[in-house]
């Protein structure tokens, strides 16, 4: 089986631009402090592998001039592309429902690549006809402060840098990685799956369990069970999510609800599961499916489910899930960072000084 592609993809600089991408009659946009904001890099949403070994081999000003020759040619999809293509497909069944509502995503293309190459990602973007109508590009300048402007509630990101410093300022975010294989995934319903400790929950289970061992893990679960975990980074996201299918139930649409949510989690359930419930349920949440693996490989489930993405704090699993076709995205949050640094120090030496987002 082939290694699915989890090389890393930092970023250079970028002054802000923002852009009309279409003068074609397009929906309203929503306000960003009403919106389900989706913050997006130009290399997570499209395949800028062809640039980025020219900016690496060549330099930046043959680089620019590259996608200034090339600028009417579309890129090919990244990894994030059928997630935001799904996103669009739960807008348009929202806007059917609810004409006048701003309860909608509201995806804008975050990048810190040049003004320059801003041209084409406008052209790729109409030629797949995607509804993304704000830009930043950045100019060297930190992310931080444009996510919070847009009230982001999530960013997917290649610069794994990037997202860690979006996550240590509280922002929901995940690297995104390319699967293995093409994999063809539902175009009518958004399906997310989420790991749980480090993800939608804290860490606290999971400090135990790398300290003491599995058996203190279940000791600590069961005399725990009754007190709900603490939030983790994506569990805003996942509450956003649960707004938006009231609104589909809200109309009578339960069982055709174009958005469908996933815990998958190494937990047993019997074992350590019912914290795990009785958390979202403190907190008014639910998944539509709840998968106790039991420290069983995640890859084969989630090749069954199809999600767009798949969250995850463990590149362990994030790989494995990459390997069978699912786009896998890594949230660098918890303990487990700290056992996988090691690691990372490894790979980053055996990776090019500097990259493109």
């Amino acid at each position: 089986m082939n290694k699915p592609q989890v090389k890393e993809m930092h970023t250079f600089g970028e002054q802000e631009t923002c852009n009309q991408s279409s003068p074609s009659k397009k929906p309203t946009l929503p306000k960003p402090q009403n919106a389900i904001t989706i913050a997006v890099s130009s290399r997570a949403l499209f395949n800028m592998d062809r640039e980025q070994d020219i900016y690496e081999q060549q330099g930046m000003e043959d680089y620019l001039k590259y996608q200034i020759q090339h600028e009417i040619e579309p890129f090919a999809p990244g990894p994030a592309f059928p997630f935001i293509k799904a996103v669009e497909a739960v807008n348009t069944r929202l806007r059917e429902l609810y004409p006048d509502s701003e309860e909608l995503f509201d995806v804008v293309l975050m990048t810190s690549n040049h003004a320059h190459v801003g041209l084409r990602l406008i052209n790729s973007i109409n030629h797949y006809q995607l509804f993304i109508e704000r830009f930043c590009m950045t100019g060297g300048n930190s992310l931080i402060g444009y996510l919070k402007a847009y009230h982001a509630n999530l960013y997917l990101s290649a610069d794994s840098l990037k997202v860690r410093e979006a996550i240590d300022e509280g922002i929901a975010a995940a690297t995104v990685f390319s699967p293995g294989k093409i994999t063809e995934l539902s175009e009518t319903q958004l399906r997310v799956a989420f790991d749980g400790d480090a993800v939608l929950f804290s860490d606290e289970s999971e400090i135990i369990y790398k300290a003491h061992g599995l058996d203190k893990f279940y000791e600590h679960e069961k005399a725990h069970e009754n007190k709900p975990l603490d939030h983790g980074p994506l569990k805003g996201f996942l509450e956003a999510l649960g707004k938006l299918q009231q609104k589909f139930y809200a109309k009578g649409q339960r069982l055709d609800c174009p958005i469908r949510t996933y815990l998958v989690t190494a937990r047993s359930a019997a074992s350590s599961g019912t914290r795990a419930l009785k958390t979202l349920r403190s907190w008014g949440l639910e998944t539509d499916e709840a998968l106790f693996l039991a420290g069983a490989p995640k890859g084969p489930m989630l090749e069954k489910i199809r999600p767009h993405i798949f969250f995850d704090d463990q590149m362990f699993h994030v790989e494995g899930a990459a390997e069978l076709g699912t786009v896998a995205a890594h949230v660098p949050y918890g303990i487990s960072q700290k056992i996988q640094s090691k690691t990372a120090r490894d790979v980053k030496k055996d990776m090019p000084a500097k990259q493109l987002e």
